[in-house]
């Protein structure tokens, strides 16, 4: 698939997409287990950030350099001195993998976060995908015990928008 079509399939989520992002979820990290509640307050509290597209989501939210948040938790509220964009979840199906979609969804995530002033995206690379996200920018950075959460071979990763 181009690279422009990928783009263009990504669209805004919605509540009634909540139940696909878990399925999808449940497939992609199955290993990074979060409550349905989690995705439901990342909608609710930044709907910039979640986007869905056939066989995939993403969920970003602004937060703090090098201050990721926990697997599986809520927020409560999005931080005032927010300097960073996080992109929570990209997940995309197997079937999915390897036609753009990915790479249209960090565009789309450079968008968001430069039409609200964040200067940077950040993330935390699972399932050995660091190498994935160095295409697009990302390096390793520092970040605090949040981290954990994720497991040993997690990494905090850091981009210019």
């Amino acid at each position: 698939m181009p690279d422009g079509r990928a783009a263009a399939i990504w669209r805004p989520m919605m509540v009634a997409d909540l139940p696909e992002v878990g399925r999808i979820a449940a497939v992609v990290h199955a290993d990074f287990f979060e409550r349905p509640a989690v995705f439901a307050e990342r909608l609710a509290l930044f709907a910039d950030g979640c986007l869905m597209a056939p066989g995939g989501y993403m969920v970003a939210h602004p937060t703090r350099a090098g201050a990721p948040p926990a697997l599986d938790s809520l927020l409560g509220a999005l931080p005032a001195a927010a300097d960073t964009l996080h992109l929570h979840d990209v997940a995309l199906l197997p079937a999915m993998q390897g036609r753009g979609l990915g790479a249209a969804a960090v565009r789309a995530a450079r968008v968001v976060a430069a039409r609200h002033g964040l200067p940077r995206l950040g993330l935390i690379a699972v399932h050995g995908t660091a190498a994935y996200w160095a295409r697009f920018g990302f390096v390793d950075a520092p970040a605090g015990a949040t981290l954990a959460s994720y497991g040993a071979d997690a990494r905090y990763m850091l981009a210019p928008v």
